[in-house]
């Protein structure tokens, strides 16, 4: 298997046990989390943050994700979840740029 295709196969099967793996928090959040849509205050603050500026995140805004009824490991998982989801979108988008990129220069070009 080239290795191209080795970390495709490796990312796909860690956003597989991401979200339907077992863990802490439900499957259902940790997919709402992922995708960046969905959560109720004060998640949906903390998931956002982390997803669109995650050198933003503040203590404060940890402890106000706790008041939401989920333990540490549960906001734990949903952050993780989170950064992941935010990742994996600009990893696809890369992937897509790229072939399109290749298509344009047709066959024959040498990169």
């Amino acid at each position: 298997m080239p290795d191209e295709d080795r970390k495709r196969a490796a990312h796909r099967a860690l956003v597989d046990r991401l979200l339907n793996g077992d863990g802490r928090a439900s499957a259902q959040d940790r997919a709402r989390a992922f995708h960046n849509n969905g959560l109720t205050p004060p998640l949906d603050a903390l998931i956002a943050k982390v997803a669109d500026s995650p050198a933003q995140v503040a203590a404060s805004d940890l402890a106000a994700a706790k008041t939401s009824g989920r333990t540490e490991d549960q906001v734990f998982e949903l952050v993780v979840c989170a950064a992941v989801g935010k990742s994996t979108r600009l990893y696809e988008a890369g992937l897509t740029a790229l072939a399109e990129a290749m298509l344009k220069e047709g066959p024959g070009h040498a990169t």
